[in-house]
């Protein structure tokens, strides 16, 4: 596999330094890629970073995952307009073990392959770098010129609303620099990766080799995603989408997937899954032939949600998406536990109701006009019964004094009430 070449047809690269592709042909090579530790989880802005890594490793070469500890500590200017909280050393490892766990599912880091990934952490040899070490072995060789030229600082400066860049942040880019300069030093790495925002910061460090190690170092970037309809890739009205199911359930994950736009599912199966490219020339040619059906985004979730979560929950999330889109059965519902029953219906309208009400039984027409106002009156809950259009749990009701009890709760704790094809409420049972 030729790692540039299957770059470019995913269009996976926006700048590329003269030279990487002859390196690469000539031996194995180790390349790098920041990673920013300022949480215990990557989102899936990272993944196109990681994809990279996993290119680079399929193709023969060493990936090297350098998680940001030092750098975490300053923050880095690029794309920003405020300066970042900064993080402390114990949160900063902890979510540095989190990372690598996330990291596990992608690289081999374990074998004995000689192109087996590799986890660093440049707070470690930044922590004991004296200040007046640091200026005189790195800083010397970066001029404040070359430095202001940089794109990211320039927009930091010359913004109507900037309040100015901190010494803290303008010397971002020599600690990157550096970086770049021990690991050539250290596990002759001679390339780095990153997102097209970090080719200044990247371009100081090749620079930073060539003036004080008189070596050749190169970097390749990758376009920043974007949305077809302009809004931010990865963003949801709840914030971003995480790879932890602590803060991204499998079933969200599984469907800000599934319900990308034609263009962007295009775009993001190239990107995001391992499919070859005539499988996903199939699938594109599908598409066009018949929209509707979305192949493209069907194929897309069932990759990515495998990929970062596992096969168990990938059909665990197409099952609840039966629930409210296709016929699926009680058994389904039951099957389910409380953060996807929950994830299913958010936003449903919800209803408290007495638990200790259930435990002695209570005629359905009660319980959804009296006990929670799901029908304004018992003649239209008896009306909707008659033309079959009420559900609980997913089981048609045909009589309207049927008894319901604790037996019918989900969860031992909710019920399911569908009134019409669309119309979903939750009614949640409280001990008191």
């Amino acid at each position: 596999m030729n790692f540039i070449e299957e770059l470019q047809w995913r269009g996976m690269i926006h700048d590329i330094t003269p030279g990487v592709e002859k390196q690469l042909q000539k031996e194995m090579t180790s390349a790098y890629l920041g990673i920013d530790p300022t949480a215990d989880s990557l989102h899936i802005g990272h993944l196109v970073g990681v994809m990279m890594l996993k290119h680079f490793q399929r193709a023969g070469h060493r990936p090297i995952a350098l998680v940001g500890g030092a750098t975490g500590m300053v923050g880095d200017p690029s794309m920003k307009s405020q300066e970042r909280n900064l993080l402390d050393e114990i949160t900063l490892r902890k979510n540095q073990e989190a990372i690598k766990i996330q990291l596990s599912k992608f690289l081999d880091f374990e074998s004995e392959a000689p192109n087996r990934a590799l986890l660093v952490n440049n707070y470690d040899w930044t922590k004991d770098y004296s200040f007046l070490n640091f200026i005189r072995d790195v800083g010397k060789y970066i001029t404040v010129n070359y430095m202001m030229s940089k794109e990211s600082v320039k927009k930091r400066l010359g913004a109507e609303s900037s309040e100015g860049m901190s010494f803290t942040e303008f010397s971002y880019q020599l600690l990157q620099g550096y970086d770049f300069l021990f690991l050539y030093e250290n596990y002759d790495c001679r390339l780095q990766l990153g997102g097209s925002d970090q080719w200044g910061n990247i371009t100081t460090g090749t620079e930073l080799i060539r003036k004080k190690a008189n070596g050749e170092a190169f970097a390749l970037t990758c376009p920043l995603i974007t949305k077809t309809d302009g809004g931010k890739f990865g963003k949801t009205e709840s914030g971003n989408v995480w790879l932890d199911r602590r803060y991204t359930s499998p079933y969200k994950f599984y469907q800000f997937w599934l319900n990308v736009c034609d263009a962007d599912a295009e775009k993001y199966i190239k990107i995001f899954t391992f499919l070859d490219k005539k499988e996903i020339e199939s699938l594109v040619d599908e598409q066009h032939a018949a929209p509707h059906l979305r192949p493209l985004q069907k194929r897309l979730t069932q990759e990515i949600t495998t990929m970062v979560h596992s096969r168990e929950d990938y059909e665990a999330a197409v099952e609840a998406s039966q629930i409210l889109f296709g016929g699926s059965t009680s058994e389904t519902l039951k099957k389910m536990d409380e953060a996807t029953l929950l994830n299913v219906f958010v936003g449903v309208t919800q209803f408290n109701i007495s638990k200790e009400s259930l435990s002695k039984g209570i005629k359905a027409v009660d319980l959804l006009v009296e006990s929670a106002p799901v029908f304004h009156s018992k003649s239209e809950m008896r009306k909707m019964v008659q033309s079959g259009g009420v559900s609980i749990n997913k089981e048609r009701l045909t009589i309207p004094d049927t008894i319901i009890d604790t037996s019918f709760l989900l969860e031992n704790k909710y019920l399911l009430v569908q009134r019409g094809k669309k119309t979903y409420f939750l009614l949640k049972a409280n001990a008191s």
